[in-house]
């Protein structure tokens, strides 16, 4: 049984603490010459329908998805991993994440983690979601406030 990772996968939210979080998966990739993926969850958001027309949605959500395609390209080509696979979905961050970790049969999940404090301790946060619905290993990587 081996412990390298060979297929990680990185879920950012494009902010600049993306940054931070790709710099320890990219340390985690080139140590074991692994694969990687790097995905961008939309948060799903129920948009009420405007009268009968669906057209509208459907718009806002094509463009939102081009945009964060847009993004994710520049996020990778920024970090010198173009050739990594890509992937940004519309959905609930926790749950797409997990599915993706099994799809892609990864054996480590680097996501960041903002510090908390007060009420913030008892809410649950995507990350620990993440943690326990995880197939395999999750690396967390604290974030500045």
């Amino acid at each position: 049984m081996t412990t390298d990772y060979q297929r990680v996968l990185l879920a950012v939210d494009l902010t600049d603490a993306s940054d931070l979080v790709a710099k320890r998966a990219l340390d985690v990739v080139r140590r074991h010459g692994a694969k990687l993926t790097v995905v961008h969850i939309v948060e799903y958001m129920p948009v009420e329908p405007m009268g009968e027309a669906l057209m509208p949605t459907v718009t806002v959500e094509a463009d939102v998805l081009t945009s964060a395609e847009k993004r994710l390209n520049d996020f990778v080509i920024r970090h010198g991993v173009a050739d990594a696979e890509r992937q940004v979905v519309i959905g609930h961050i926790k749950s797409e994440v997990v599915h993706i970790a099994r799809e892609k049969n990864a054996d480590l999940i680097v996501i960041g983690s903002h510090e908390r404090h007060g009420l913030g301790v008892l809410i649950n946060f995507t990350e620990d979601a993440v943690m326990h619905a995880s197939p395999c290993d999750v690396l967390t990587v604290r974030l500045p406030d």
